[in-house]
């Protein structure tokens, strides 16, 4: 009978399979830190912190949304080999959203066009409070389309957080009510 190794595999299977899945996971736990890393500084601004008191869809909040979006975008980046910038990934994904309004309350109309102006709000808030370079500002425009036709994505960082975003948005909305 062969000893199993790691995972339910035999321990005589390839040579060096034990310690090339250790060093996956070693790997994969360092990028992960890495992903924390870049984000906890941003999401400790206090101005970032006011995104918990606006609900985005169902019982979700803009910054539980926006930090899912910055995490399922870090792994598409890392899963497809993008090599994608992280630091403007990150921080287009984190601050996709920054609109700071409450998009759902009646407010006789002000906000009723919100997925066709909330990316303009969302980067006047970054340029503002956190002074955010020209490509991070593309990110965060750009990821409504196609909705909002004449902000396509031109770079990487944006197509990723765009595709991100649609796909925790739908997540959000169907299973999170």
């Amino acid at each position: 009978m062969v000893a199993a190794g790691i995972h339910g595999q035999p321990k005589d299977c390839a040579p060096g399979y034990e310690e090339r899945i250790m060093m996956k996971d070693r790997k994969t736990h360092s990028q992960r830190d890495d992903c924390t890393e870049l984000l906890s500084e941003l999401q400790e601004d206090p101005h970032v912190q006011e995104m918990k008191h606006f609900i985005q869809h169902g019982k979700v909040s803009t910054y539980e949304h926006c930090e899912q979006v910055a995490r399922l975008s870090y792994e598409i980046n890392r899963r497809l080999s993008l090599h994608a910038d992280l630091k403007t990934l990150l921080t287009g994904a984190m601050l996709h959203d920054f609109f700071l309004y409450d998009w759902h309350a009646d407010d006789g109309g002000a906000h009723r066009l919100h997925g066709f102006t909330h990316p303009e709000s969302a980067c006047r808030n970054a340029k503002k409070n956190l002074n955010i370079d020209d490509d991070t500002a593309h990110v965060i425009r750009s990821h409504m389309w196609p909705l909002t036709l004449r902000q396509i994505p031109s770079s990487r960082e944006a197509w990723i957080v765009c595709l991100a975003d649609k796909y925790v948005s739908l997540q959000e909305t169907l299973f999170k009510r």
